[in-house]
């Protein structure tokens, strides 16, 4: 993607359950430590539990504050981005930094597999959201749907989710992704239930595919059976898969318009869009993710990457 004055934030986006987020993506694309085959951004090229300052902490909380000084506030400032954000090693001092200048939530979206951790934890324990992912119910579903990096099993991830809900003194929400035929079936969705009760999140919120995913065996999971298998959660399990268009083109610093253009003169990948449009590549999937629901693109995919097409 190419580097202009807002490197690592983008946005404000518009968000089903955050509102008008801005983003902050600290590990370089596709840094993580799983390779999920539902990814919206693709497999993963790096794959590690390495933790370092992957981008210049100044450069980031520089580059908030001028945002936060320019432009409308956003609802909560969401750390996320393109890998796993616990990889990076500032984030508690990241936190810290957002908190001094701002009253603004800060919240951290987390794949939860390094919780375990207890610099981990440290690192986001002054968050006030915390949004950690279970998507597995035992070893074989989380080799199969996660991939994660090989010192990581089911166990120590679960137990990391476990131990951090009993340190983290702010909010907490769970993040189930189910998949049809895969973990959408009710003995793998009462295994995950059942996990989900020990750790005790404030919120479980179950997501299933809505952007084209990593491997094209990932497959949605449709909202009657998403609310059919919320129910086995309990009250506090709600479904947030995106089944309606909600991203508003004017919340976009590029129009819809400008992504579909680009594509009528050639087939792009993801990251053709992104550097091609100076735009945040999760805001390039948004408006593909429309452009999909209209029926005016398509993908294909190539020897090395996946790209999109008009139809």
């Amino acid at each position: 993607m190419k580097k202009n004055e807002s490197a690592y934030i983008f946005g404000p986006v518009p968000s089903r359950r955050l509102g008008r987020s801005l983003g902050v993506d600290v590990v370089p694309f596709k840094t993580c430590s799983y390779d999920c085959i539902y990814c919206q951004l693709g497999r993963t090229t790096n794959k590690t539990m390495e933790r370092k300052e992957y981008a210049s902490l100044k450069v980031i909380i520089d580059e908030i504050g001028n945002k936060l000084k320019n432009d409308p506030l956003p609802d909560y400032i969401t750390i996320s981005g393109s890998g796993e954000p616990t990889l990076y090693s500032e984030l508690s001092s990241l936190i810290q930094g957002i908190k001094q200048m701002t009253e603004i939530l800060v919240v951290v979206l987390t794949n939860g597999s390094l919780l375990w951790d207890k610099s981990v934890q440290k690192g986001i324990c002054d968050a006030d959201l915390v949004i950690p992912s279970l998507d597995a119910g035992d070893e074989a579903e989380f080799q199969c749907v996660n991939r994660p990096y090989t010192d990581i099993s089911f166990e120590k991830m679960v137990r990391g989710l476990m131990e951090f809900r009993q340190v983290y003194n702010g909010a907490l929400w769970l993040e189930t992704f189910l998949l049809q035929g895969i973990t959408a079936i009710e003995g793998s969705v009462k295994r995950i239930a059942a996990y989900a009760e020990k750790i005790n999140p404030d919120k479980i919120q179950l997501n299933t595919v809505a952007r084209p995913p990593a491997e094209d065996f990932a497959f949605a999971v449709s909202e009657e059976r998403m609310s059919y298998f919320a129910r086995m959660f309990g009250e506090k399990a709600e479904v947030i898969a995106d089944y309606r268009n909600i991203h508003d083109e004017e919340s976009f610093s590029v129009s819809r318009e400008q992504v579909y253009t680009l594509l009528k003169r050639r087939p792009c990948s993801l990251e053709d869009i992104a550097f091609g449009l100076s735009i945040h590549r999760n805001e390039a999937i948004k408006h593909i993710q429309e452009l999909m629901k209209e029926d005016k693109i398509k993908t294909e995919t190539g020897k090395n990457s996946r790209f999109f097409k008009v139809i």
